[in-house]
């Protein structure tokens, strides 16, 4: 269960200081390490449609759903950028989905409640981004080093006419795909393996470990939509997307599903590209991201989580006439 917290408008009050983060702590940023004095940590879960933005990842050119996420955090907690250090756990590539995607930020002021920061992240977001929980975070917990496993799901419309609801979320394959066989492929992809083989290269300066573990790789059935399901430790860049394309190749029977042995043990991207290209990003969405459980523990003094509030009619008197 992943756990939220955020600060979205600035205390009308004057601060309290309780030490939620110690003063030793630091933060990561995209240009370094910045340290912390006492402050306060908190964590986000975000929904997003991936449509129209150029990934999580904040650049100097936007949109991206980072740089939205600033914004509106900037505007509601009256700091700057790199006071506020925001961190994501997932940097999903261009068109790609969240509904599960998790960031920290930190604030120099702590919140009596939750709720009206988070009315008020959503109301400055742009309807396609949402904050669906925020929580107070522990000093030990990092949206990114914290995790333990990460879950995605990739949609396909396997018809020969494309639903028009389902264009945006689900890639449409027109060729009859065989599940039979597709179901037997994801078996060699679960276990611990080396998937250099899947990965794009990537503009990140740091060499990311090619050993991944991959607890289970799933395909469900619901009519003329196919959901492949696929939790690990971590992916590498774009190798979800590099899984599906070819096990979209074994789908239509023009490759065997033992193919996926030959090439993990290649270790070599050029091997993948010889039967297959990248799936759409499209297809693909962040469903949900597991936490080590004790950098999950709420701070002491803090205040409890928000997962938005209903609103509600008040009632009015009986008109005369009844």
């Amino acid at each position: 269960m992943s756990y939220a917290i955020g600060a979205l408008l600035a205390p009308s009050s004057s601060p309290t200081f309780l030490p939620l983060v110690n003063s030793t702590a630091s933060v990561e940023l995209e240009q370094g390490v910045k340290p912390i004095e006492d402050g306060y940590k908190w964590r986000l879960v975000l929904a997003y449609e991936g449509t129209r933005y150029s990934g999580w990842q904040y650049q100097q050119s936007p949109p991206t759903v980072q740089c939205a996420l600033e914004k509106a955090l900037t505007q509601a907690t009256k700091l700057q950028r790199k006071d506020l250090s925001l961190v994501g756990a997932s940097r999903t590539d261009a068109g790609v989905h969240a509904w599960g995607q998790v960031a920290h930020f930190f604030t120099p002021f702590n919140y009596d409640n939750l709720e009206d920061i988070h009315a008020a992240l959503n109301g400055l977001l742009p309807s396609d981004i949402r904050v669906r929980e925020i929580s107070p975070a522990s000093a030990e917990f990092h949206a990114r080093f914290s995790v333990k496993s990460k879950i995605y799901h990739y949609k396909i419309y396997n018809d020969s006419i494309m639903d028009p609801f389902q264009r945006h979320f689900a890639y449409h394959s027109i060729y009859k795909l065989n599940s039979a066989v597709m179901k037997e492929a994801t078996k060699y992809f679960v276990g611990k393996h080396d998937f250099s083989a899947f990965a794009n290269s990537s503009h990140n300066d740091r060499v990311p470990d090619p050993v991944k573990h991959i607890f289970r790789f799933d395909l469900k059935e619901m009519g003329a939509l196919l959901q492949l399901e696929v939790e690990g430790t971590g992916f590498l860049y774009r190798q979800v997307r590099n899984m599906v394309a070819l096990l979209l190749q074994i789908g239509r029977e023009a490759i065997p599903p033992n193919i996926v042995a030959h090439i993990l043990e290649s270790r070599d991207r050029e091997e993948l590209a010889k039967y297959s290209l990248s799936a759409p990003p499209h297809g693909l969405c962040l469903v949900s991201i597991n936490y080590n459980e004790s950098h999950l523990l709420p701070p002491p003094g803090c205040p409890a989580n928000s997962f938005g509030r209903y609103h509600t009619i008040r009632k009015c008197k009986v008109p005369f006439f009844l």
